[in-house]
């Protein structure tokens, strides 16, 4: 089997919000190089006992993503007659190439993704699938264990409250700096009356555990379609009920027929682990979904992305309760005044 390499030139601001556009087209399992210090966190899972030095971060990154080839006709055709399997079909790697540069080019309007070049190039026969398995493992926040298919709870973590994840299926894990933010915050606010909104809710991370917090019921929304299989993988493997969760495919943001099926002033909680550039123009949407004194958790901000995010806040007529930290970046609680 081998694999076909799109490699991206681009900034670490930018890493991933790059990464999550380009889930959309069926780019999943990024391969990141880039020269950001390593958190305690990371360094933990590296299991090594000393590190080589690093070079100084110049905010470069390089993003890759491996698509598996299928060759057309008979083998050795030469490669103008390859084919990438993607999503489970077959298309061209021009057309795969074509899709990279409009998804870059349209978020080069709105924020800053550095040179956002792209190159091409044939790799060995490796499984760039399953390999990255290696390295995750069942990790906690808190007193919640968030375990993936392979590994078994161990005796000590019997008691503690388990949210089963099979990453290879789902948009996330659970592991980064925002999706503990929020995770923290829902479990500080979330009542057995509540009813959650999760925008951008991806693999259904946030939402489940707001039902296994104690929540009523929750309803997510996504551009991609893949959360479908992914939500149902997941609401499966912790036994929520089909009922409890609801998923709408769409656009909140710019949509109304999806804002519409959302529901107006009628959520106790909304969530959104998204970046700071759709943050800003979300949460003027989000406060008609709230209601009156309402919590809206947001996280996805990098440190120097705050002030923006709370001026947005601020402009939608919400009021600011906490803004919490952890790495380089911030979770911010705000409610609507009742």
């Amino acid at each position: 089997m081998k694999w076909v390499k799109f490699r991206i030139k681009t900034i670490t601001q930018a890493e991933d919000i790059i990464i999550s556009t380009l889930y959309d087209i069926g780019l999943e399992g990024a391969q990141i190089e880039d020269k950001v210090p390593l958190t305690a966190f990371e360094k933990e899972q590296m299991f090594v006992d000393i590190l080589p030095d690093s070079p100084e971060d110049d905010g470069i990154a390089y993003l890759s993503f491996f698509v598996e080839e299928k060759e057309a006709g008979e083998e050795g055709c030469g490669s103008s007659s390859a084919l990438l399997v993607l999503n489970g079909e077959e298309t061209a790697p021009e057309t795969v190439l074509a899709d990279i540069k409009a998804e870059l080019e349209e978020l080069r309007t709105f924020m800053d993704i550095g040179e956002g070049t792209v190159t091409v190039e044939e790799t060995e026969d490796i499984d760039w699938i399953n390999n990255w398995k290696q390295y995750f493992h069942q990790f906690t926040i808190d007193d919640v264990l968030v375990i993936p298919s392979w590994e078994e709870i161990e005796p000590e973590d019997k008691d503690k409250l388990v949210l089963h994840i099979d990453p290879g299926t789902a948009f996330g894990t659970g592991m980064h700096d925002t999706t503990q933010l929020c995770i923290r915050a829902l479990r500080k606010f979330v009542t057995p009356k509540t009813k959650l909104l999760d925008v951008g809710t991806g693999s259904g991370i946030l939402a489940i555990l707001s039902l296994m917090f104690g929540a009523n019921t929750a309803v997510g929304t996504d551009l991609d379609p893949c959360a479908i299989e992914a939500v149902r993988e997941n609401k499966e493997a912790n036994g929520i009920p089909e009922e409890a969760f609801k998923l709408i495919i769409g656009n909140i943001i710019t949509e109304k027929t999806i804002q519409e099926e959302a529901g107006y002033e009628c959520y106790d909680i909304v969530a959104a682990n998204i970046l700071a550039e759709v943050l800003v123009p979300l949460t003027p949407v989000v406060v008609h979904h709230l209601k009156k004194g309402g919590i809206y958790i947001m996280s996805g901000i990098i440190d120097d992305k705050e002030q923006i995010v709370t001026q947005a806040v601020k402009d939608a007529g919400l009021e600011v309760l906490e803004v919490n930290y952890q790495g380089e970046w911030v979770g911010i609680v705000a409610r609507r005044p009742m």
